[in-house]
């Protein structure tokens, strides 16, 4: 039976790293400690700016902004302004349109087709205006992407 003569302090034996390291002392303090961290790797910068640029997004964030408070300004407009003559023009809201029926459930009842409205338009104008710009943002990535997996 072989047994192991060396010494447990000492430091060479205790599967401490051998090179002295800029971080500290080449030999743990204990040996339950864990080794030290290695130090980060640099990143790898590419040489060349990817095809996409950042005024593409800018200008998608823009049109899905400028739909967003179209479609939203026209239904709560329409509803605010249902609001304002229901407090203010009560005599217009009890007024008859047709066959007995109140000017003020009639406009009420007009809510729904004005929101779906402003639905519609928001989607015709996204499918026209800012899909065909997401589509080529999306086919710029995907080619910088395939780009950076090549090298």
């Amino acid at each position: 039976m072989a047994h192991d003569l060396s010494d447990p302090a000492d430091p060479a034996d205790s599967g401490a790293p051998s090179d002295p390291s800029p971080n500290g002392p080449a030999h743990l303090t204990y040996p339950w400690q864990p080794l030290p961290p290695e130090p980060p790797r640099p990143r790898h910068v590419p040489h060349r700016e990817p095809v996409g640029h950042h005024s593409d997004l800018r200008l998608l964030r823009g049109a899905y902004r400028l739909r967003r408070r179209t479609a939203t300004l026209t239904a709560l407009g329409y509803f605010t302004l249902f609001l304002v003559l229901s407090a203010f023009a009560p005599g217009l809201m009890t007024s008859t349109v047709a066959d007995g029926v109140p000017a003020g459930l009639f406009l009420a009842l007009l809510q729904l087709p004005v929101t779906w409205l402003a639905i519609a338009l928001y989607e015709h104008s996204a499918r026209r205006h800012v899909d065909p710009l997401a589509d080529r943002i999306r086919r710029t990535a995907e080619l910088d992407a395939r780009r950076g997996a090549v090298r």
